[in-house]
C-alpha cells in the first residue's frame, strides 16, 4: 500500500529547501539541461507534493510521460502557485504549468489548456466542533455568511470565495477572505483561529483531514430551487501551457487522451493514480 507522507513533513522541507530552486529533471537522454520547464506548486498532494525529498504525484507522472514522448528533457519546478499562469504566459522561465490548475475564461486568455483531466469539487474544512450550518451531507453558500474564511492564494477557491462576498450571496453578510500560502496552512489557520473555516479542492481538503482528526470537510454548494436542487462548486484541472510551445500542447494532449481511456473496470489511469498517491491503492 503506497504511503503518503504526513504534510508536516512537507512543510518542513519546505522551510530546509527555501531558496534552494529545487526541482525535478526528468531525462530521457541523460543531460543536465532541460528542453522545456514546467512549473508546479508541490504542496497540493495528491496531483503533487514532496516525498523523499522528490516531488511526487499525478501531476509528475503526466510530464514524465510526455517528457518520454517528446524524447526530451523536462524540468519540473516547484514555485509560488500564483505566479503560474503569468510566467508561463511570458514563456521565458516556463513553457507550462502542471499544478491542478482550473481552467477559468480569464486564465484562457493568457495560456492554452490541454483537455480536462479532473473534475474537482470545492469543500469547506471545518473543526468538528465548530461546524457551520449543514444541509443534509453538504454546505451551501448561505451557511458561510459572516465568517472568516480562508484559502490558498490564487487558488479557485480564493476566487470563488472573493467573487462571492464581492458580487454573490455573501455580498453584505460581512464573510471575509484571508489569502494563505497553501491549502494546509489554510485548513492550520483554522485550529489557530485566524479564520473559521478554509475552502479547497476536494483532495487536498479529504487528504487533510486524514492527517487531522480535530478536522472535517463537506462538499461546497450553490443553493437550488429545493435542497435536492442544490449543485456543487465545481471545476476542472489542466494543464496550462505557452500558446506558442505547440508541440508541447499536443503531447500532452495525447499523453493525456491515452491515461483518460477507462479498462475492463471502468477506471482511468489517472483515476488509479489518485487512489495511489491519496495511499488508497496497491502499488
Amino acid at each position: 500500500m503506497h504511503k503518503v507522507k504526513h504534510l508536516l513533513y512537507v512543510g518542513l522541507f519546505l522551510l530546509i529547501t527555501a531558496g534552494m530552486g529545487v526541482s525535478v529533471f526528468y531525462s530521457i537522454k541523460g543531460e543536465e539541461t532541460a528542453d522545456y520547464v514546467v512549473e508546479t506548486n508541490a504542496f497540493f498532494a495528491p496531483f503533487e507534493y514532496y516525498e523523499d525529498r522528490k516531488i511526487v504525484g499525478v501531476d509528475v507522472e503526466i510530464v514524465n510521460r510526455v517528457a518520454e514522448k517528446l524524447n526530451k528533457t523536462i524540468q519540473l519546478k516547484n514555485v509560488e502557485f500564483d505566479v503560474i499562469i503569468d510566467n508561463v504566459e511570458a514563456g521565458k522561465i516556463a513553457d507550462a504549468g502542471a499544478a491542478g490548475l482550473t481552467i477559468t475564461p480569464a486564465r484562457e486568455e493568457k495560456v492554452n489548456f490541454t483537455i480536462p483531466y479532473y473534475t474537482s469539487v470545492q469543500y469547506v474544512i471545518f473543526n468538528r466542533n465548530n461546524p457551520p450550518s449543514l444541509r443534509d451531507d453538504h454546505i451551501v453558500w448561505e451557511a458561510l455568511g459572516g465568517y472568516k474564511l480562508g484559502s490558498q492564494i490564487g487558488s479557485t477557491g480564493y476566487l470563488f470565495v472573493d467573487d462571492e462576498i464581492e458580487n454573490g450571496v455573501l455580498a453584505g453578510t460581512g464573510a471575509t477572505i484571508k489569502g494563505i500560502d497553501s491549502h494546509q496552512l489554510a485548513a492550520d489557520a483554522i485550529n489557530s483561529h485566524i479564520v473559521d473555516f478554509a475552502i479547497a479542492d476536494e483532495l487536498a481538503a479529504k487528504f487533510i483531514v486524514e492527517k487531522n482528526p480535530d478536522l472535517n470537510a463537506l462538499p461546497l454548494y450553490y443553493s437550488g430551487a429545493t435542497r435536492e436542487e442544490d449543485y456543487p462548486v465545481e471545476e476542472s484541472y489542466a494543464i496550462a501551457v505557452n500558446k506558442d510551445r505547440t508541440e508541447l500542447l499536443a503531447a500532452f494532449n495525447e499523453v493525456l487522451a491515452e491515461m483518460l481511456t477507462e479498462d475492463e473496470s471502468g477506471k482511468t489511469e489517472i483515476d488509479k493514480l489518485v487512489l495511489k498517491y491519496m495511499g488508497l491503492a496497491d502499488e
